[in-house]
């Protein structure tokens, strides 16, 4: 079985992985299990950028096929914010609790029927002869005014999907790894990846 290496320290974004692709060709394993001691520095202008510079560092001490992801929340009445700063806006330390806190200040002064906003997510794979591809998922959605659900992480208790009646976080994860910005944007990849990355079930496309 081959091995592919995520580049994230995100135990999360790495759960979600591994659910997405356990039916794969690929082992899948962090980037510090693969013995990747070295720091990332995230300064690119967009999720695909960032993607890549994760993957390319990755890929320069181990080789191998090397799979990067950035991702975030962008919400339209904030002209996309925090966007590629999702995980740090609100202070490199705050909790999610406060930076969902901190959204909700920024959005108090729209109506909540307003608050429409977008999941996005970039991978990049480096090919072990260092071929680069980028690939880019997003799934709609509304910013709920109040937290709700305890499945998935991150802002998923207040990205409400309106066709489901419920938040990220209340969905059945089985569902989420069908319609998520993750999902969307990893049945992309798989088209690049030899023996494909499917989770349980085809990740949509649309």
């Amino acid at each position: 079985m081959s091995v592919l290496v995520l580049a994230t320290e995100n135990e999360g974004k790495l759960g979600e992985f591994l659910d997405l692709a356990r039916h794969s060709g690929f082992d899948l394993i962090s980037m510090r299990d693969a013995g990747f001691d070295g720091t990332i520095v995230e300064d690119g202008k967009t999720y695909e950028e960032n993607a890549l510079i994760k993957a390319r560092a990755v890929h320069r001490q181990l080789g191998g096929w090397v799979l990067a992801d950035d991702s975030g929340l962008s919400v339209d009445v904030l002209d996309g914010a925090p966007g590629i700063y999702s995980a740090r806006f609100a202070g490199e330390n705050a909790s999610y609790h406060d930076k969902i806190a901190q959204l909700h200040d920024w959005l108090a002064p729209y109506p909540p029927a307003s608050w429409q906003a977008s999941f996005i997510c970039a991978i990049a794979i480096i090919q072990p002869d260092g071929r680069e591809e980028v690939v880019r998922g997003e799934c709609r959605g509304l910013i709920a005014e109040h937290a709700a659900g305890s499945n998935g992480f991150g802002y998923d208790p207040i990205f409400f999907l309106p066709e489901y009646g419920q938040t990220m976080a209340q969905i059945d994860p089985a569902v989420k790894n069908q319609i998520s910005h993750r999902a969307r944007a990893l049945a992309l990849a798989a088209e690049i990846l030899p023996h494909g990355l499917e989770g349980p079930g085809q990740p949509s496309r649309n």
